[in-house]
């Protein structure tokens, strides 16, 4: 396959191999997990890089698994070449998040209305102030929707997406506004789906709790996501 049979450089897949919806996980092996675990015929369309991505069926629905990599300009390059190139309409992110808010435990769900961000992406609008990145609505109101339907308690509310996962930094002042956890990406997916006039939404299972020694490890991980899993799956057939 040459360069002139793919749309882009880092998913190399032919026109025509995502689904109009699209899950996206950071980590690749992720992606092959939810594919095998969730989806019916599903096939492996690219794995540039190493970034996994796979088109299967959900419920008869045709669904799509791609991986973003870690932080804001890995899940950036991958979700503009998916609303732009492969037609894709729908991405809600599932991932893993730190609690920084009390109320929140290991394998709490956390549905990402808006998305701070301790760098400034705004600049590439052209704009003369600060953009703030949210989710769509439609995503938000089917996911809060289906978690009721099935039963799965959910948190909806801010989320950090940070530039830095190794840092001493006191998330205090965060939590004193009201954020609920920080993770690395949504902030990034959710000003390219505006910039591409698309729809996402991010929704983060805790995984450990900061400031704490509570964390789960990579096994509990991939075991304790299914609920998200399932809500984000049943949300973009809504």
């Amino acid at each position: 396959m040459n360069s002139l049979d793919v749309p882009t450089p880092h998913i190399g897949a032919p026109p025509g191999s995502f689904a109009k919806n699209v899950l996206m996980p950071g980590d690749p092996l992720r992606a092959k997990f939810i594919a095998e675990s969730f989806l019916d015929e599903a096939v492996l369309v690219t794995q540039v890089r190493g970034m996994l991505g796979y088109t299967g069926y959900f419920n008869g629905q045709h669904v799509s698994v791609m991986a973003s990599g870690m932080g804001v300009p890995s899940i950036c390059i991958y979700a503009h070449e998916l609303f732009a190139f492969y037609d894709v309409e729908n991405i809600i992110r599932v991932g893993s998040a730190g609690a920084i808010n009390s109320s929140l435990n290991l394998y709490d769900i956390v549905v990402a209305v808006g998305a701070c961000s301790d760098v400034d992406y705004s600049h590439v609008f052209g704009v003369s102030g600060y953009f703030a990145p949210i989710a769509s609505f439609k995503l938000i109101s089917s996911a809060i929707r289906i978690a009721q339907k099935l039963g799965i308690p959910i948190t909806v509310g801010n989320i950090l997406s940070s530039s830095l996962f190794y840092s001493k930094t006191d998330f205090s002042s965060w939590q004193n506004i009201g954020i609920l956890a920080v993770e690395m990406e949504a902030a990034g997916l959710y000003s390219v789906a505006a910039q591409n006039e698309k729809n996402a939404l991010c929704i983060c299972t805790i995984s450990d709790i900061i400031g704490t020694e509570k964390a789960l490890c990579s096994e509990e991980r991939q075991l304790g996501f299914k609920n998200m899993i399932k809500i984000a799956l049943n949300t973009i057939q809504c």
